[in-house]
């Protein structure tokens, strides 16, 4: 029989911040993680480095190109409209705070995640692992839940068009809008600052009660007071996170016994740099004819622009017109201050701008990357600052770089093209705000895209040479012996 295993995804964490956390004596149950386990201070994120996409690789093992879900911002080509999920409260209320919040509750997970890839709790649930999840963003499974109907908050979400049932895990304990039991805890709605909170009292019911085998524990506060505070001020965020699974392992007895009778997975979606200056896009591309999101059906409209925190979309709305315009507007983008990555698809490659050159590359070639995959480059190496010795190609500043951007310049809702933003820059999203003197993410840098991973009573019996956000799920089914 495997052991349980507890998943806590501690949203940003940074590495560095952790280890002084522990150093201080404030992060004491993670520091015994790391001691009795396994620690991994450079777990590569997802690109965009961005809460969506990295949960969606997280919760399926995949890239963009395979979960289908490019952004925290992007633009619906189908239904012709722009998809927000959150970047900002200004942002949701651009779009309608309502809409943004179905898209993000309902729609990310039901119409947005590609039905066609199992996620963790649907491989779990499949093979008879009973499974229980937080309020997390990627929460698809097996079982059919309608709203709580208990409580002001509940109350105040149906009143808000919040009525319809999703498929979740055996036991979901989503903000205040889902419930598998009654319990005492609450989320107030999933507020910033309650959310860590809401996962403990959850999931030390859960562990009281032995209702799961794989419990998947968000913990998302670090990131908000990383975007308000700075990624440096990141301990106090993490003590708290700390707490929280302080709380939930002493429902077994406390951090030892606990350790001892279940495995334990705990991971950053990505990190986050300083933001000291910001970007208008569409004031970069003001020379474009574009969509606004008060006038969605305006046929003059050339682009759709969607900045996602320091990365960025770009679609092209004729298709007739893709061809001449996305190299065009490339070139515009790569001249802009504070943008250091430009990239598009050119028929079966990927172009790479930046102002140390032009890179082109495609996959199935004779370079090999760090995780195995294989590649043809041709053009300017610096583009992307590659290393080419003995047949190998690295990047010291863009972890696994080459299969990250391929993989999200595949994603069939990406945009046409794709930003990074270079250091201390962020694109303000579409509220007006950038996190100037606090943090962000987002690029394709290792600043935001290296992140920890440590586990306990778990763990590939070869692991890989270099790790990924990717491969936690195939990790945790593993465990769990079912197949993928």
């Amino acid at each position: 029989m495997s052991k349980k295993l507890v998943l806590a995804v501690v949203d940003a964490l940074k590495p560095e911040m952790l280890e002084r956390a522990i150093d201080h004596g404030r992060a004491p149950v993670m520091a015994k993680i790391r001691e009795r386990g396994t620690y991994v201070r450079d777990c590569v994120s997802s690109f965009p480095s961005v809460t969506p996409v990295a949960a969606a690789s997280i919760a399926t093992g995949l890239g963009p190109a395979e979960h289908h879900i490019p952004s925290m911002n992007w633009y619906h080509r189908g239904e012709r409209r722009y998809v927000e999920y959150g970047s900002s409260f200004e942002a949701s209320r651009t779009f309608g705070v309502i809409e943004s919040l179905i898209d993000t509750v309902y729609n990310m997970n039901m119409a947005h995640l590609n039905r066609a890839r199992r996620t963790v709790f649907e491989a779990l649930m499949d093979g008879g692992v009973r499974t229980a999840g937080t309020t997390y963003l990627m929460y698809r499974g097996r079982k059919r839940h309608l709203p709580s109907p208990e409580g002001m908050y509940s109350r105040l979400a149906r009143a808000g068009g919040f009525t319809h049932a999703v498929w979740g895990p055996d036991e979901l304990f989503y903000a205040d809008l889902f419930a598998s039991r009654k319990t005492d805890c609450r989320g107030i709605l999933g507020m910033p600052g309650q959310r860590d909170q809401h996962t403990a009292c959850v999931g030390a019911f859960l562990e009281e009660n032995d209702l799961y085998d794989f419990m998947l524990a968000s913990l998302p506060d670090n990131d908000t007071y990383s975007h308000r505070r700075g990624p440096y001020a990141q301990v106090t965020s993490i003590e708290s996170a700390d707490r929280a699974l302080e709380r939930i392992m002493h429902a077994a007895g406390g951090p030892d016994e606990f350790l001892d009778d279940h495995a334990v997975v705990v991971m950053s979606d990505h990190s986050q740099i300083a933001v000291v200056d910001e970007i208008n896009l569409a004031q970069v591309l003001s020379g474009y004819e574009l969509l606004l999101p008060s006038k969605p059906d305006d046929e003059s409209a050339e682009i759709a622009i969607c900045p996602s925190q320091r990365s960025a979309g770009v679609y092209v709305l004729d298709p007739e017109r893709r061809d001449e315009l996305t190299p065009r507007i490339a070139r515009d983008l790569s001249a802009a201050d504070g943008v250091d990555l430009v990239m598009y698809l050119a028929g079966e490659e990927a172009v790479v701008l930046s102002d140390r050159g032009e890179l082109r590359f495609a996959p199935g070639g004779e370079l090999e990357d760090d995780r195995g995959g294989r590649w043809s480059i041709d053009g300017d190496r610096e583009a992307l600052a590659l290393r080419v010795e003995d047949g190998r190609v690295t990047s010291p500043s863009y972890p696994d770089p080459l299969e990250r951007v391929w993989s999200a310049l595949l994603c069939p809702h990406s945009g046409d093209v794709l930003a990074s933003a270079g250091g201390g820059y962020e694109f303000d999203d579409w509220g007006g705000v950038a996190h100037v003197g606090g943090g962000s993410h987002g690029s394709l840098h290792r600043g935001d895209s290296l992140g920890v991973l440590m586990f306990s009573g778990t763990g590939p019996e070869e692991p890989p040479p270099t790790w990924s956000i990717k491969d936690v799920t195939p990790m945790i089914l593993d465990h769990f012996a079912i197949d993928s």
